[in-house]
């Protein structure tokens, strides 16, 4: 079964990945790796830091003349700037010692006063540093091989923005996979050019009063077969896997699955997409996506739909959230680290990660297989109409 643990901090040496699970024999190079960590730096709103973060990729183990060997993947992300600069070599430091800049003036919205309480700490680098989104540039090299194996029986993730601040796409067309370079393009990854314009005015505002925008990605999964999940247990449930697994991307606070918010208003009469037999195709298939491709916990073989609400980032350029300092109790506004006004679209392309690290899991333990082979020809019989 595919599992992976990542480890690091924000500006510490490197990120690392280990991934365990793949089939043997799946084609993956460093490229490939590099182009999904180029991906995660796109966007306008973007701070300087995506300038210089080169994301210098090493495969450590794993993959031997650019195929898989069904042990365990080691990848590597060397921290650029931990390597430039004197001040990172000193803060970050695995050898005893102390900062002499310690952190207390903590921020709303962000992990530093519950983590610096929970873990005992008086200086909110011991917790920022690992809370921080930089880690999910090792989630995305994960998620770069389990793409990988989910493009050999034909599912392929996608992600595109549908609002930034008050900027709203219509939601009358979404992106397929042969879209993707499209929606890449966008300076907000927005498909609607349109929609995507207003973003980028909510933005340059945004950025004008040093202040920074939230949003919504949707996460579009196309070939995904029926029956991955289960309605047998609840931690098998797979909206309820991808739940978790979209909520765990740093200030993501909402979920959605298909058009589950705006169908609560309504009546069931009009709150659930109608079946019928697909004779050209000799599949059953559903009219529409408001249940978003899953049902009593189990995929439907019909579009994967998730919709992820990310929060405004807690770090602002003009500082001016009010807080306290943990060491002397007296009110301030919160520190500042180098920020972003938005990480919306990168965003986008840390939940396709997240939904694909999901769907392989679930299609690997459906299907199993030792090798890329052995997969496909399991997935390619799996499912047969009734």
């Amino acid at each position: 079964m595919l599992r992976y643990l990542t480890a690091g901090e924000s500006h510490g040496q490197a990120l690392v990945v280990i991934v365990e699970g793949l089939p043997a024999g799946l084609p993956i190079t460093v490229e490939d790796i590099q182009i999904e960590l180029s991906r995660r730096r796109l966007g306008y709103g973007r701070g300087p830091r995506q300038r210089f973060e080169q994301d210098e990729v090493t495969l450590v183990g794993g993959v031997r003349h650019g195929r898989t060997l069904g042990s365990p993947v080691a990848i590597e992300i060397k921290n650029s700037e931990w390597f430039r600069s004197d001040k990172w070599h000193k803060e970050m430091d695995p050898a005893p010692g102390a900062t002499a800049d310690p952190l207390t003036k903590v921020r709303p919205g962000h992990a530093d006063l519950a983590g610096m309480q929970k873990y005992g700490f008086t200086d909110a680098r011991d917790v920022l540093e690992r809370a921080s989104a930089r880690e999910t540039a090792a989630r995305v090299a994960a998620g770069a091989l389990a793409k990988a194996l989910l493009r050999t029986i034909g599912i392929e993730v996608i992600s595109h923005v549908i609002a930034m601040g008050s900027a709203k796409s219509d939601g009358t067309s979404r992106p397929t996979p042969s879209d993707l370079a499209q929606v890449d393009e966008s300076p907000v990854r927005s498909f609607d050019s349109e929609a995507g314009a207003r973003m980028v005015t909510e933005i340059e505002q945004a950025a004008k009063e040093g202040d920074s925008l939230g949003g919504i990605v949707e996460i579009l999964a196309y070939g995904v077969p029926v029956g991955l999940g289960s309605h047998v247990h609840w931690d098998r449930k797979i909206d309820a896997l991808l739940a978790q697994a979209i909520m765990s991307i740093q200030a993501v606070k909402g979920v959605e699955i298909g058009d589950g918010f705006e169908v609560a208003s309504r009546r069931g009469s009009a709150g659930h997409d109608p079946i019928h037999w697909d004779a050209d195709n000799e599949r059953f298939a559903r009219t529409g996506t408001l249940a978003g491709g899953t049902e009593g916990g189990i995929t439907t073989g019909e579009l994967l739909v998730v919709r992820a609400a990310m929060k405004p980032l807690a770090t602002l350029n003009r500082p001016t959230l009010p807080t306290v300092d943990v060491i002397s109790k007296e009110s301030g506004v919160s520190f500042k680290e180098r920020t972003d006004v938005t990480a919306v679209p990168a965003m986008g392309v840390v939940a396709e990660t997240m939904v694909a690290l999901v769907l392989a899991v679930e299609a690997q333990r459906k299907f199993g297989g030792d090798s890329v082979t052995e997969f496909v020809r399991n997935a390619s019989t799996a499912i047969q109409p009734l």
